[in-house]
């Protein structure tokens, strides 16, 4: 094995292949194939990843400014997680309810739990689908919502300990200027890249992303006429206009030899696209929820879970898909 400027070959034993047969995957990382009968070494001591001389995970707080109130904005935002959520599943694809309940652990702390898992075996890129077997491209979503506070953990269980995201969201009623609202330490604190996303950027949002109807900067409400939102929106907001800032604080671990940085930086590219398109479509959907309650919410949730498994198990492949990235 070879380690040079700490860009070590990844080990993959895979049955059927040519042994020692070197693949680029692109980021300064190569996949060194070997047969499956022999058990790969470790990598080499020397290299900073092995001997831990590197972070094996990956933080970044994500800020969603958008012209709601927090009131309005939990019935909202799980209005467009079910319509996004039939959006995106399709062709044996996309996203399965296996739960979704009230909770309330030790500390008191009560909301309402879901337990998800995520079918997205053709909408990963190559580099993925090169190292993960048949049927382990599922993922694992649990969620705990108290609002104003949620938290959600995504999980593989191919990966097991070796991979996580970590989100956690407090929702507050200001314009993104809070400092560290999660409290971690100073040291950690320090290490948080803040990544402010402004849904009236159109420039933000992917070509294939784009949809006219779902844009903030055309788009005004015929219930409450807020938009369209301007460059300087956050600036124009009428006096009587609520507004409130989504703090998500997204932690990422993927342990894999060579492709550890790749991956990560991978997820959070996609992060910043699901949020920034999520809340884009939340914005514009706002006349269809706007005035809903929690009960019409909890009954659309029990048709949607319905729906997503007949949408499931027929028709087309649908949504986004990162299967285009390198």
């Amino acid at each position: 094995m070879v380690c040079a400027d700490i860009r070590y070959h990844e080990v993959k034993r895979l049955a059927g292949q040519p042994a020692n047969q070197i693949i680029p995957v692109g980021g300064g990382a190569n996949l060194l194939i070997i047969p499956s009968d022999v058990d790969p070494a470790p990598p080499p001591r020397h290299c900073a990843a092995a001997a831990g001389g590197t972070k094996m995970v990956l933080v970044k707080e994500y800020r969603v400014v958008l012209p709601v109130s927090v009131e309005e904005y939990q019935v909202g935002q799980l209005y467009s997680v079910a319509e996004a959520s039939k959006n995106e599943t399709g062709g044996g694809e996309g996203i399965e309810v296996l739960k979704n309940e009230p909770y309330e652990n030790e500390e008191g702390e009560k909301g309402q739990f879901t337990h998800k898992i995520y079918h997205l075996k053709s909408k990963v890129p190559s580099f993925v689908k090169m190292i993960a077997p048949e049927g382990a491209l599922t993922f694992h979503e649990k969620a705990w919502n108290a609002y104003p506070y949620c938290r959600t953990i995504v999980t593989n269980e191919y990966m097991k300990d070796d991979f996580m995201i970590k989100i956690e969201t407090w929702h507050k009623p200001d314009m993104g200027t809070l400092e560290n609202v999660h409290d971690l330490d100073d040291i950690d604190w320090g290490e948080v890249e803040v990544v402010p996303i402004d849904i009236a950027n159109r420039e933000s949002v992917a070509a294939g992303d784009y949809k006219p109807e779902e844009d903030p900067a055309v788009f005004r409400s015929e219930k409450t006429g807020r938009g369209p939102l301007s460059p300087d929106w956050k600036n124009e907001l009428n006096a009587d206009c609520p507004s409130m800032c989504a703090y998500k604080l997204v932690t990422v671990k993927f342990k894999w030899w060579g492709l550890t940085t790749k991956v990560e930086n991978f997820i959070h590219r996609q992060e910043r696209r699901i949020f920034t398109n999520f809340h884009r479509q939340l914005f514009c959907w706002i006349d269809s929820w706007i005035g809903l309650t929690m009960e019409d919410i909890r009954r659309m949730e029990e048709e949607t879970q319905r729906e997503l498994e007949e949408l499931r198990m027929s028709g087309p492949i649908r949504g986004m898909s990162a299967a285009h990235e390198q």
